[in-house]
């Protein structure tokens, strides 16, 4: 956990990853659930800023430590599909980075539209795990690793789904930008060990790192959309 806790941390304080962040928090209104909350970093932002956050999350040490850390937001162990909330409740919902790894997430934008009250709004924002760009000399070796992390997961490729989900469950002005997070340095280097593993790879990447010569991009996708009356 303390190793996840420690990459989470480091993505979330990149610079870009805070603007992402902020455009997620747009036109979500005063009630918020998050979903897949993690180290709960969103619901402290927001329960910051006035809005009763309640961050959702199915692992329980997640939640523990997202309480110790954001006293002022609402925590709760649960699954994705089936909230601790009531119907119509929330006026906002959003879902970082996390139903790439759930076995239904249709059932979970389901769910979305469940809990937000009419006029709501959804935002979902995550990679496509198969967009993820790295220079390296060994192109194949590349592809090879990207495409073994993602098919690792149950549904790596769900971000290109986003704006149809939200649709085939009655979302309405749905809208879809893509934001490129960019590394170009060592903070890079933990993601990449998380994708690769250890091994010449990862050290080919190192000293790129070292002479200033390393690339990584990863497309994020955010679709958001207005729950229907």
């Amino acid at each position: 956990m303390s190793t996840l806790l420690t990459l989470l941390d480091a993505l979330d304080d990149r610079p870009q990853a805070v603007d992402l962040r902020e455009r997620t928090y747009s036109a979500l209104g005063d009630v918020v659930v998050d979903v897949g909350c993690g180290s709960g970093r969103a619901v402290g932002e927001l329960a910051a800023r006035g809005v009763r956050a309640i961050g959702v999350d199915a692992d329980p040490a997640m939640i523990e430590t997202a309480a110790a850390r954001w006293p002022a937001g609402e925590f709760h162990v649960a699954d994705a599909t089936a909230l601790p909330l009531h119907d119509g409740s929330v006026t906002g919902y959003r879902a970082d980075k996390v139903l790439h790894v759930l076995p239904e997430p249709a059932r979970a934008v389901g769910e979305a539209r469940r809990v937000l009250a009419p006029g709501g709004r959804a935002v979902l924002t995550g990679q496509d795990w198969d967009t993820i760009v790295i220079d390296s000399d060994d192109p194949a070796r590349t592809r090879s690793i990207v495409h073994a992390r993602a098919d690792g997961m149950p549904h790596p490729r769900i971000a290109r789904r986003y704006r149809n989900l939200l649709l085939d469950n009655g979302f309405t002005d749905v809208t879809v930008d893509v934001h490129t997070l960019v590394w170009t340095d060592s903070a890079a280097l933990p993601v990449l060990a998380n994708l690769g593993g250890e091994g010449a790879w990862l050290a080919e990447q190192a000293a790129r790192a070292r002479d200033d010569r390393l690339f990584v991009a990863v497309p994020i996708f955010l679709t958001a959309g207005t729950r229907a009356g």
